[in-house]
């Protein structure tokens, strides 16, 4: 019973956090995994992301509802986010993590975690001095080549997906931010959107070669299973939440969540 609660307990934080800021909720539920039950990180990840789907899922539409996501973007990230998706997969079972090294993906995943650190606290202090957003929510008009740019933010995004189990939306929304200037929430809408297929795909390629680390792919959906409801219902609650709750105290909540996770990571 106290396994079944922890997990429903995972389940909360990731959806809640996934459908907050778009990030498909891996970055929440892999290190809480790591700190409840150990590592194994082939395992989590190939869990992570089936519950990612349904996360992602959630949240768009709740997101679909404001009509905040921005097509002509999701559009040119979608299709490239999955070829990245695929390429990230079978980098994460390459042989330099198999054999007993999958600490070395926890050790990259816990690094990856700082980098997120630093762009949310330098967020975090632009919250403070708020910049006028472009008219209606759209990207800037002044950015170059916006469909290559999308193609390449969602590549790189579904290279992060697949190698790392994330749910992309942590390299998805400050490269939106950065390359194309998209206000937050809609980088955040856009980046859940983007993460359905990538999370799809990763999923069933992550789980079909288990067998490689000698994993069953029954643990993997036994996980996700318990994790997968009250992961879904959190997830759209907390894509609604975004639209009311000031960003500042969103943001100031997960960097002290990703200090702890990137500690636990890094120390695997």
């Amino acid at each position: 019973m106290t396994h079944y609660l922890i997990l429903v307990a995972i389940g909360i934080s990731m959806g809640l956090f996934g459908g907050l800021l778009g990030i498909g909720g891996s970055v929440v539920m892999i290190p809480a995994l790591v700190l409840a039950f150990g590592e194994n990180q082939h395992l989590y990840q190939a869990s992570a992301m089936i519950c990612n789907f349904f996360v992602a899922a959630a949240a768009t539409v709740a997101h679909k509802r404001e009509e905040i996501l921005v097509g002509s973007v999701v559009k040119y990230m979608v299709p490239a986010s999955v070829l990245g998706s695929i390429g990230g997969v079978f980098l994460s079972n390459a042989p330099f993590f198999s054999h007993g090294k999958s600490y070395v993906l926890a050790h990259i995943f816990g690094l990856f975690l700082i980098y997120v650190i630093y762009h949310n606290a330098v967020r975090l202090y632009r919250d403070y001095r708020p910049k006028p957003e472009y008219a209606r929510g759209e990207i800037n008009p002044d950015a170059i080549g916006t469909a290559a740019l999308s193609i390449i933010i969602g590549f790189v995004t579904g290279i992060a997906g697949g190698l790392l189990g994330l749910g992309g939306g942590t390299v998805c929304i400050p490269l939106q931010q950065v390359l194309l200037k998209m206000p937050l929430k809609k980088a955040i809408a856009n980046s859940a959107a983007t993460i359905i297929l990538i999370a799809l795909v990763g999923s069933i390629l992550k789980n079909a070669t288990l067998y490689q680390h000698n994993i069953a792919v029954t643990e993997s959906i036994r996980i996700a299973a318990i994790v997968i409801p009250s992961a879904a219902i959190a997830g759209f609650a907390g894509a609604r939440l975004m639209h009311v709750l000031p960003k500042r105290y969103v943001r100031m909540a997960f960097i002290a969540l990703l200090v702890l996770a990137s500690y636990k990571m890094l120390t695997v």
